[in-house]
């Protein structure tokens, strides 16, 4: 049982991580000058927007490819840090 509450912790741990991360993305455009910090997201080399009449598409592939990077990254670190 002990080896889940791990686990437990790490999923807590990463939930409040996304919990403020989205909460400043919501405050971004209401506090004056913490927009320019988050304007890069969507806007990427790869991301892609077409807007026709009445459509409109946006493939975010170049955000989605440093998300995925990064994120890879920090789940290594935590696995390299539990692993001791």
């Amino acid at each position: 049982m002990t080896e889940w509450g791990g686990v437990g912790k790490l999923l807590i741990g990463i939930g409040l991580a996304v919990a403020v991360v989205g909460g400043l993305l919501l405050l971004a455009d209401r506090v004056p000058g913490m927009s320019h910090l988050f304007g890069w997201i969507g806007k990427l080399p790869g991301d892609f927007f077409i807007k026709r009449d009445n459509f409109s598409l946006f493939i975010p592939l170049g955000t989605s490819i440093l998300l995925s990077v990064l994120l890879s990254l920090v789940f290594y670190l935590l696995s390299w840090m539990f692993r001791r």
